[in-house]
């Protein structure tokens, strides 16, 4: 399954509602290490599927997610089990840092 993405209207029923632990990688188009991850996200999202969804939020297209969490410097990943916030991944990362810390918080 390739990544989702996430606006600031369907956040409450794609993110807070889902009934899998999802990632909400929070980037944007200018955002050199944010689309440095991308692919590394959608190979996570494919072999991990069963576990976890791999969401993506576009800073600029929808402002105001980021802004009730907090979101400062991206790429940010925040990571939501049955609809609260468990941990949050700031800057880019290897594949396998993003898996470890996906599999510690689910």
């Amino acid at each position: 399954m390739a990544t989702v993405s996430v606006t600031d209207e369907s956040f409450e029923n794609d993110v807070l509602k889902s009934e899998k632990p999802i990632v909400v990688d929070f980037w944007a188009e200018w955002c050199g290490p944010c689309k440095q991850i991308g692919p590394t996200l959608e190979e996570i999202s494919n072999e991990m599927s069963s576990d976890v969804i791999i969401a993506k939020h576009n800073i600029d297209n929808e402002p105001n997610t980021p802004t009730k969490y907090g979101i400062r410097g991206i790429p940010t990943m925040l990571l939501f089990k049955s609809g609260e916030l468990k941990a949050t991944k700031v800057g880019a990362s290897t594949k396998s840092n993003i898996v470890e810390w996906i599999k510690e918080n689910i």
